[in-house]
């Protein structure tokens, strides 16, 4: 069901040149990453900015719902991803991983960044040599526990 709601979702945006942050100015104090995290079935919204982004693309009452509903995550369609841009964060952690774990580690001890207590923020960054894509992304550290 909630994928067939993300298609529908995209459908509208596009029948209508819709943007994400016009969608996500429909929700005040969510991000644009956040919301457009949301309405591609990643992240649930709250009744009030599930009401204002659903009543906007004309969704029935129930699709409002089910907006609100926390979905099923993580949810590509193959374990390595094949859309080349996605590929290229699978690239990155594949090259970089080890390199975030051994600085997290050292800098803040045995633990994990979180995926759940977490802020990102996208942007364009002019470059004379070709814009650059700017991703910032903060999550709590969370240590592991001894017991």
């Amino acid at each position: 069901m909630r994928h067939a709601l993300t298609e529908k979702i995209v459908r509208i945006k596009i029948e209508r040149g819709l943007h994400w942050s016009e969608l996500a100015a429909l929700a005040p104090g969510l991000s644009k990453e956040y919301v457009t995290a949301a309405l591609l079935g990643q992240m649930p919204l709250k009744a009030e900015p599930a009401q204002a982004i659903g009543h906007h693309l004309g969704l029935s009452e129930f699709e409002i719902k089910l907006l609100q509903e926390p979905p099923y995550r993580g949810s590509l369609p193959t374990a390595v991803p094949t859309d080349p841009l996605i590929y290229r964060f699978y690239e990155l952690v594949a090259v970089y991983g080890t390199t975030f774990k051994a600085l997290i580690h050292e800098e803040f001890g045995d633990g994990i960044m979180s995926a759940i207590d977490f802020r990102m923020d996208l942007q364009r960054e002019p470059d004379p040599a070709g814009d650059r894509v700017s991703i910032s992304m903060s999550g709590k550290f969370l240590p592991y526990k001894t017991y």
